[in-house]
């Protein structure tokens, strides 16, 4: 950078310059590690680029200011330390930017993702820019409460092992009368699910107060528990315009002895952890609607990665999010749906290119969280499902429960069966990919239900091409 009193002179300086780009730098355990994807405009260096964003994304403007002598600036400043290409994409880069810990405040996803991703994208260097993943330091997430049950205490009180968990949402999510909508409740608790759900948009329209439905779904909950003898429940949504209203539903949620609330993900990361708070001081389990993530983390380009918007919801503290199918309506690749997997439930991600996660994570003992997988799925896709997902999540099939020809209990009966026989044959050991199809049709044959629904169905698939898709995949070698 030369001397001082030319890196201080008044007027305009690369960043690189500046001091936000060092590539000898070796990353401390404690910084934070942003691993973006840019695109630079024509003609702009991909390492000023990448310094561009370490220096929007810390201390830098767009000139010099001799204030920075006032503050500790070196350490102050994020580092872009290294640049890659994106294998096979020609102008785009991948750029590593380390990020001292004081930079942020303990235990706020709100002031983190305000440095991260507050001011940069909109920076017009760059064409695109996108947060693909990040490595937390241990002591930085310590900081965070993290889930408020967690995935073994979630089993334990649910007394529900050794397989997926079952759940539906209501159809149709809205335009129901309070009764009716439990009614809907009862029938797929009863045939063997063990969770119905709101959905995103269900709060408190004209035609369902929310004090209404949550009467009738909770009696619908009691009632399905005294028929089976088993724990249920229902994702009560307490989604609201305000965190006051927000509590006055949760608390009668919990007055009406619902084991679970939920919320969405467009209330903002505040008050997602004010309710994580909410959930670890009440014993609830809290459930997590990624509503609205798809209008920043489908594009390949420009974004966030939806694998650092579950490291985030794991820190911010809740117990359910949805992740993801692969089989189902919505968008899903194999492999980045496994990284995202890994991160909800692992308690030492690995490093897996292949999957998208490009850091090793240590969680360091931070509870678990429970990934759900919802969108499109059917009771003929179960061998693929648990195969793909494994047994830490909820299979939530709404129109596969609601919209069988023998009605909703003849749905949940044939979800239950499918999963009960395909968990039975993967634990005697037999190949459940290649022969679930056989394994559900000699089901079907004593189960009306699973016959039905697999006639329905069978032929449905959403075999469409993803557009978030890993950029590493592995090549064949000669020995």
């Amino acid at each position: 950078m030369g001397s001082q009193a030319e890196r201080y002179k008044s007027g305009v300086m690369p960043y690189a310059q500046m001091g936000y780009w060092d590539g000898d730098y070796v990353p401390k355990d404690t910084d934070l590690i942003a691993l973006f994807r840019i695109s630079p405009q024509d003609g702009v260096d991909p390492i000023e680029a990448a310094a561009a964003v370490a220096g929007e994304s810390s201390t830098a403007t767009w000139t010099v200011v001799w204030t920075d002598r006032l503050t500790a600036c070196e350490n102050y400043r994020a580092k872009a330390y290294r640049v890659d290409p994106v294998p096979g994409i020609p102008g785009q880069y991948f750029s590593y930017i380390a990020y001292d810990l004081a930079l942020f405040e303990e235990g706020s996803i709100a002031n983190l993702t305000a440095s991260i991703i507050g001011n940069v994208f909109g920076f017009k260097p760059l064409k695109a820019l996108r947060l693909e993943d990040m490595r937390i330091p241990v002591a930085y997430l310590k900081t965070f409460q993290g889930p408020p049950t967690g995935i073994v205490v979630e089993r334990e009180r649910l007394d529900k092992f050794g397989r997926p968990l079952l759940g539906a949402t209501t159809k149709p999510k809205l335009g129901l009368s309070s009764k009716n909508y439990g009614r809907v409740v009862y029938e797929a608790l009863k045939g063997g699910l063990d969770f119905v759900k709101d959905d995103e948009n269900i709060n408190s329209q004209p035609f369902m107060h929310w004090r209404d439905r949550f009467l009738y779904c909770m009696e619908a909950v009691n009632r399905a528990s005294a028929a089976t003898g088993e724990v249920k429940g229902h994702y009560l949504n307490v989604t609201a315009a305000t965190m006051e209203d927000m509590y006055e539903r949760a608390e009668f949620a919990k007055q009406l002895g619902s084991c679970i609330v939920m919320i969405d993900l467009v209330i903002g990361y505040t008050a997602i952890q004010s309710m994580a708070k909410w959930a670890r001081r009440n014993d609830m389990i809290l459930h997590l609607h990624r509503a609205g993530h798809g209008t920043y983390t489908r594009q390949k380009t420009h974004g966030i990665s939806f694998r650092v918007i579950a490291k985030w919801m794991r820190m911010a503290g809740v117990d359910h999010i949805h992740a993801g199918t692969v089989v189902g309506k919505l968008e899903g690749d194999p492999n980045v749906i496994k990284g995202i997997y890994s991160i909800c439930r692992d308690s030492f991600t690995k490093q897996n290119l292949e999957q998208g996660v490009f850091f090793d994570q240590d969680w360091a003992g931070l509870r678990k969280l429970m990934p759900v997988a919802s969108g499109g799925i059917h009771a003929g896709q179960m061998h693929q499902l648990i195969s793909y997902l494994g047994e830490d999540v909820v299979l939530q099939f709404g129109g596969g429960t609601i919209g069988h020809p023998g009605g909703i209990q003849a749905g949940a009966t044939a979800n239950r069966v499918a999963l009960e026989v395909m968990i039975k044959a993967r634990n005697e050991g037999r190949d459940i990919w290649n022969e679930g199809p056989e394994i559900l049709a000699a089901a079907a044959r004593w189960c009306s239900p699973l016959r039905a629904a697999l006639d329905t169905w069978k032929d449905v698939t959403f075999n469409y091409q993803s557009t978030d898709t890993a950029d590493f995949v592995p090549t064949a070698t000669t020995a």
